[in-house]
């Protein structure tokens, strides 16, 4: 069973880092068979910024290559040789600092460096949206919103998603912990007999409302003694798709 540890957290406010909370979710008889890194995009943009564009000049040496000077957020600007036919001036661009590793569509690692390219220096890359795994394009570089300020980081810009899958062996006895609401019941058990009292936050149910109470449910308890309380709910307009992603 995957667990994540993001969702986790909505339930019981816990600052563990993952492998603290797994040891004591395997000691309650929940055993984490292993931690998974998530990330809704690879790499989770990591090393990206935004940049923007103060200058673009015909490379003296290389017909199809510009020569540009990009603020990135630091003191000085960078300057960064882009091949791309639509980098121009004024420009707010996603820029792959020095350092940063890529993924290609095969989801093979590069890193970029410090390098030159036809005699001129380039300290980092401008980037279209396939080299970053936002999408398909490479017809030029991303062009973004103008109010950006230079330096941010991509991977808020696009929230990027991060988190970690605790893959939980559980055994058939174990079924009140077979949710993400059953794991934190139990993970609260465990701190408290560490002396931890948390909160377990219940789900929210001020946006959950009766909209259609013509398919009515009869229902007969036989022995209120046995069953106190017994509710149901019909549901409506149920469409089967897949499972959005883990995040």
């Amino acid at each position: 069973m995957k667990i994540s540890y993001n969702w986790l957290k909505q339930f019981i406010n816990i600052d563990w880092n993952s492998q603290k909370t797994g040891e004591l979710l395997t000691d309650l008889g929940l055993e984490v068979e292993g931690i998974e890194r998530f990330e809704s995009v690879k790499g989770g943009l990591d090393g990206v910024v935004i940049g923007h564009v103060l200058s673009c000049e015909q490379h003296s040496n290389a017909d199809r290559l510009k020569v540009t000077m990009v603020d990135i957020g630091e003191p000085e600007p960078v300057q960064i040789v882009c091949g791309a036919p639509n980098v121009a001036k004024g420009q707010k661009v996603p820029v792959a600092t020095i350092g940063t590793t890529l993924y290609t569509k095969e989801g093979d690692a590069w890193k970029i460096k410090k390098g030159k390219i036809r005699g001129e220096e380039s300290h980092g890359m401008i980037c279209a949206e396939d080299e970053l795994g936002l999408g398909e394009s490479h017809d030029g570089i991303m062009i973004l919103d103008d109010s950006l300020k230079p330096g941010t980081l991509a991977s808020d810009v696009f929230k990027v998603e991060k988190d970690e899958v605790f893959e939980i062996g559980l055994t058939p006895n174990r079924a009140d912990a077979m949710s993400h609401f059953g794991v934190a019941r139990d993970l609260k058990a465990g701190l408290k007999q560490k002396e931890i009292n948390k909160e377990l936050i219940t789900p929210p149910v001020s946006h959950f409302n009766v909209a259609n109470r013509s398919l009515k449910i009869d229902v007969d308890v036989i022995n209120n003694s046995l069953a106190p309380r017994y509710c149901g709910v019909t549901i409506s307009n149920i469409i089967v798709q897949p499972s959005p992603r883990l995040a």
